[in-house]
């Protein structure tokens, strides 16, 4: 299905983003973690095969052909042990050839207007700022505008030099002075079907409920209630899922059940922890 990229304010960038016209590489280094994607690792490398100067995946015992193609697609493949979100990417980050970090996941690649201006402002870019790009996400069908999702930005390229990804398991970030922004779309094909996003959702809350319970808190029935329907709400009404319509309020339950399971877990531990037994 094709997608629909949003509208770009520079049309030379845009012109030559459509004629596919080949860039100089810069000294960039594209870092990607992976495991078992071989269904989306090709797309993301392509993405910035013309951008970068290197490419190189750190992955985390594949059983599928995500290594094979990724080689096969021109990237340098590190095998590694699974260290953690922000560990791994921090690790890739420190492998890489140059300073410049441009850093994807393997379900994530470049719009062709965001490789071009890129390139278009590299030689202006500030080392010690990190760059954020709106990310757009794909999922039952369509482009997801609402609910929380766009535009979603994430901090993706920036200097090893004077920033770098920190240690968190899970809501991993890239410590940096200043952030500065891109204009263009990251592209995101977050989840196969539901099957996947339910599956996701119960590995992320766990992830979320350890660093929760490391942290100290605690649940209570209250949380159990009102937490769930208040991030429903957040979602589907004040973020405005609705727009998105069925798979807007199908992602708004999503949520508030993913929600529901980290404060379960968070209190399912904590008694665990009081009752051994």
């Amino acid at each position: 299905m094709t997608s629909r990229i949003a509208p770009t304010e520079n049309g030379e960038e845009r012109a030559k983003a459509r004629q596919g016209v080949q860039f100089m590489k810069l000294p960039i280094s594209l870092v990607v973690i992976s495991k078992n994607e071989e269904l989306n690792i090709e797309r993301c490398l392509k993405s910035a095969e013309n951008l970068v100067s290197e490419m190189l995946v750190l992955d985390s015992g594949s059983s599928d052909k995500t290594v094979e193609i990724a080689q096969k697609a021109g990237a340098r493949v590190l095998e590694t042990s699974w260290e953690g979100f922000g560990a791994q990417k921090a690790r890739g980050a420190r492998e890489a050839q140059h300073d410049w970090i441009l850093s994807l996941d393997s379900d994530e690649a470049l719009s062709p207007e965001l490789a071009a201006e890129i390139h278009a402002k590299f030689s202006s870019l500030d080392p010690k700022a990190g760059y954020e790009m709106p990310r757009k996400s794909f999922h039952m069908g369509r482009w997801i505008l609402h609910g929380g999702w766009y535009p979603d930005r994430q901090l993706r390229l920036f200097n090893r030099a004077h920033s770098m990804w920190n240690q968190a398991p899970i809501h991993e970030k890239v410590e940096c002075a200043r952030r500065e922004r891109l204009n263009h779309p990251l592209l995101h094909w977050v989840f196969r079907n539901l099957h996947h996003q339910i599956d996701t959702n119960n590995r992320y809350s766990s992830l979320q409920a350890a660093q929760a319970v490391h942290g100290g808190r605690e649940a209570s029935l209250l949380m159990l209630i009102f937490k769930p329907w208040s991030k429903f709400i957040e979602c589907y009404v004040w973020k405005r899922g609705f727009l998105d319509g069925i798979p807007g309020f199908i992602i708004a339950v999503g949520a508030a059940y993913s929600v529901f399971l980290k404060w379960a877990k968070i209190w399912e531990t904590k008694k665990c922890q009081n009752n051994p037994s």
